[in-house]
């Protein structure tokens, strides 16, 4: 999942540009009185940039596709407003980044993340220096980023981008910026210690909170029909292994009783767990639709 050797092989000149479908959902959990998770659906290319419903489908051609999941934390409702400027920062600076690339003027998908975390945790610590009572409030931040064939990706913090293809398990994206990830990713822990780990939510990295360095995990995909891939806030995880997870995306559709895969996986997490806010954000890369062989003409004489 490297910057330098995504996994499948672009589209060739002449391929249709694959579609994508999308479904988002949130909840403020069983216990908490606001919601500071915040989640973003835009479409964009030079020109402008579209707000996206919780749920669609659309087609990738002449306009670039963005999802993130963003977890704000801070005294009283910083928390909530520090995730609010994390997404809202986002609508600004990557269609100018896009367009300066598009130019030649900008460096690749790489330089562009960097540019657009740093904004955003300058933006925040200025907020926090600037106000009282945004002393200490922080956001992390999970980037989905989809071009026809790609997708690049950008984190810091402890929320998640999980990708599961049309063949193979689920994986874990990005890196869990927290101690206990650190731990998990070297062996010395499980994925049931890891969750029950008295310091499995304390951050090593987030955006603002006054930490002065931040090194953003940033990557890309290949992404082929069948693939999909989900955004997901801590909370989700606290509600659900990750074996429950791959078999939710797997089993995919609405429900009987009209739910989507993002409200089905909130919904069982909050029932679940509850302690924190919990969001998913599902997008798939589908099937384009098979298209009936034409009649047989007549038979000659």
């Amino acid at each position: 999942m490297s910057s330098d050797t995504p996994t499948h092989a672009r589209l060739v000149s002449g391929d249709a540009a694959p579609t994508l479908a999308w479904a988002g959902e949130t909840h403020v959990g069983r216990f908490r009185p606001n919601n500071e998770d915040a989640f973003l659906a835009i479409k964009f290319n030079g020109h402008e940039v579209n707000y996206l419903g919780k749920t669609g489908e659309a087609s990738m051609e002449g306009a670039d596709y963005v999802f993130a999941v963003s977890d704000g934390m801070g005294g009283a409702r910083s928390g909530e407003f520090a995730s609010r400027v994390a997404v809202d920062r986002i609508t600004r600076l990557l269609p100018r980044s896009f367009r300066l690339n598009a130019a030649g003027i900008a460096g690749g998908f790489t330089d562009i993340l960097l540019e657009l975390f740093s904004a955003i945790h300058a933006d925040l610590l200025q907020l926090g220096y600037s106000y009282a009572e945004c002393a200490g409030m922080g956001a992390t931040l999970s980037l989905c980023w989809f071009k026809p064939g790609w997708m690049y990706f950008g984190h810091v913090g402890d929320s998640r981008i999980y990708y599961l293809p049309l063949e193979g398990g689920l994986t874990q994206v990005t890196q869990d910026h927290t101690h206990v990830g650190w731990m998990r990713r070297k062996g010395e822990l499980n994925e049931r210690e890891a969750r029950t780990h008295p310091r499995r939510n304390a951050l090593q990295q987030s955006l603002g909170a006054g930490t002065q360095f931040i090194e953003p995990h940033i990557g890309a995909v290949g992404h082929r029909p069948g693939d999909r891939f989900l955004i997901c806030s801590d909370g989700l995880v606290d509600g659900l292994w990750d074996r429950r997870i791959e078999e939710m995306i797997r089993s995919g559709g609405t429900s009987p009783d009209g739910r989507n895969l993002a409200q089905r996986l909130v919904d069982e997490s909050v029932d679940a767990s509850g302690r924190d806010n919990t969001t998913a954000l599902l997008v798939e890369i589908p099937h384009p639709p098979q298209t009936a062989p034409a009649a047989a003409g007549p038979t000659p004489p």
